[in-house]
């Protein structure tokens, strides 16, 4: 069976979707880089709406489920820190700083919007393909490939929270046992109800109307 025959009959608009998420792809990657640098896309975010466009393309629900336990939380945070800022001219989480920065132009750091589209594509799209049950070993498994290189950058950056939690603050001693206690905390509080919430609320893939 080749790549895209599990697409449900009469649903169109997922081949208007899917050229969306390749053109997105193609146009957003290298303008990030050029922004931001190439460390920048170790962002589990970044590295999640890759993942989500690639899925998209190819109609892969494992791909699009593993990235639907990260985007909607994901997406929720950001645009509840960005219209914090917005109103009350502080940040409640942190984060969006990047997005008041005046080094880079106002086009760019919009870029970053896709925050609050994703969530409703992914969900959409999970609706009609299904929820591949796997998609909690697989998001795990990117996460835990993530952190690793986080670590070897600057400590100020602290990207993925590879030095500090965004909680406390602080480190959960060596690098191993820190990024342990950060997956650990991504899977329990984030993926691991998540995955519970999409197992029953759609079918699996195969079993859509």
């Amino acid at each position: 069976m080749g790549i895209g025959n599990d697409m449900p009959p009469g649903t169109p608009i997922l081949a208007i979707v899917r050229w969306a998420a390749l053109l997105w792809l193609l146009a957003w990657l290298p303008l990030y880089i050029w922004a931001w640098g190439w460390q920048n896309m170790l962002h589990i975010c970044d590295v999640g709406v890759t993942v989500a466009c690639l899925g998209l393309w190819f109609r892969q629900p494992l791909l699009i489920s593993s990235q639907a336990l990260l985007a909607p939380l994901a997406g929720v945070l950001w645009g509840l820190d960005v219209f914090w800022r917005m109103f009350t001219g502080h940040h409640l989480l942190g984060g969006t700083e990047y997005m008041w920065d005046t080094h880079y132009p106002l086009w760019i750091r919009l870029l970053s919007s896709f925050h609050l589209v994703l969530p409703f594509v992914l969900l959409w799209a999970i609706r009609m393909l299904g929820y591949d049950r796997r998609a909690l070993a697989l998001q795990t498994a990117i996460v835990a490939a993530v952190l690793i290189p986080s670590r070897f950058l600057s400590p100020q950056l602290n990207m993925n929270y590879a030095f500090q939690d965004p909680l406390l603050h602080r480190a959960w001693g060596p690098a191993p046992v820190h990024l342990a206690v950060i997956l650990a905390g991504c899977v329990a509080i984030f993926f691991w109800p998540t995955h519970l919430v999409l197992m029953h609320a759609f079918p699996r893939p195969g079993r859509t109307e």
